[in-house]
């Protein structure tokens, strides 16, 4: 069962309870008879395993890839060729 909260808006009494989603709210203050309202509070999420970053989908050609070196690449010339020993 979840756990809601309510304030009372004449007096101010807070204060949580068990409820069913079946359940209607409450309206009244058991302080003062009062009118209640919800207080909807923060929640608390955390994000684990991978896809919540910005890094964690990006394909490898988008601009977040390391950057090519500045200077030429040396073309590369064919290793002569090894000569093959003497036939005996």
């Amino acid at each position: 069962m979840p756990v809601y909260s309510y304030a009372c808006k004449s007096c101010g009494h807070a204060f949580d309870i068990h409820q069913d989603f079946s359940d209607d709210s409450l309206t009244i203050c058991p302080e003062c008879q009062g009118r209640l309202k919800k207080v909807f509070g923060t929640v608390g999420v955390s994000f684990k395993g991978s896809g919540f970053y910005a890094t964690d989908s990006r394909s490898s050609s988008t601009s977040s890839s390391p950057a090519k070196s500045s200077t030429p690449a040396k073309e590369s010339s064919p290793a002569p060729a090894a000569s093959a020993p003497a036939a005996g």
